[in-house]
């Protein structure tokens, strides 16, 4: 029987980062994720060595960027091809400063520092892949996380807890294991 998540009874965090220490790689999709999420299991993923087989493959769904940038530009074309390479590249750099400002909300620690050192240097090294996922709206939370076991090879989490640190452990949640 599947475990289930509420973050009032049983976190979803510890199950995950139980999961990250025995896994090899791991694909996430989320509809929000903050540095303050990511700080919480970021950790677990520096021991991968990086490249398709060992990395943690991030789909975003639901980022914001500051005044909306993304929703306009994707409006005034109707279709997300017709966004070109510069304005992706615009649009990632806003998205690098949005988790600088992520910082300075509240009293940043040298713990909120570290994690974005660690995400940028995971990100350099290939360790963590992020995507933007950008046709539409994309609300879902799924972690799939992989492993050499041949009766569990896939456990997961499905639910409704984004990568957000309100996500994983400070709010009310619902989310079920599911495993191979």
């Amino acid at each position: 029987m599947p475990r289930i998540f509420d973050n009032i009874e049983q976190d979803l965090l510890p199950a995950l980062r139980e999961t990250l220490v025995v896994s090899e790689r791991a694909d996430f999709c989320v509809g929000y994720f903050n540095l303050r999420g990511w700080g919480k299991v970021g950790e677990y993923i520096e021991k991968w060595s990086g490249g398709d087989t060992s990395c943690c493959r991030l789909l975003v769904g639901m980022q914001r960027l500051p005044q909306e940038e993304l929703r306009e530009a994707l409006s005034l074309s109707g279709d997300a091809k017709a966004i070109d390479i510069q304005r992706v590249a615009q649009l990632k750099k806003k998205l690098a400063e949005e988790f600088r400002r992520q910082l300075m909300i509240g009293a940043p620690t040298n713990a909120d520092e570290a994690a974005l050192q660690r995400l940028a240097n995971q990100i350099k090294a290939k360790k963590v892949i992020v995507k933007l996922f950008l046709k539409h709206p994309l609300h879902a939370k799924l972690y799939l996380l992989y492993r050499q076991d041949y009766t569990n090879p896939i456990s997961g989490y499905l639910g409704s807890s984004n990568l957000t640190l309100a996500g994983l452990s400070k709010q009310g949640e619902l989310n079920v294991d599911i495993l191979e």
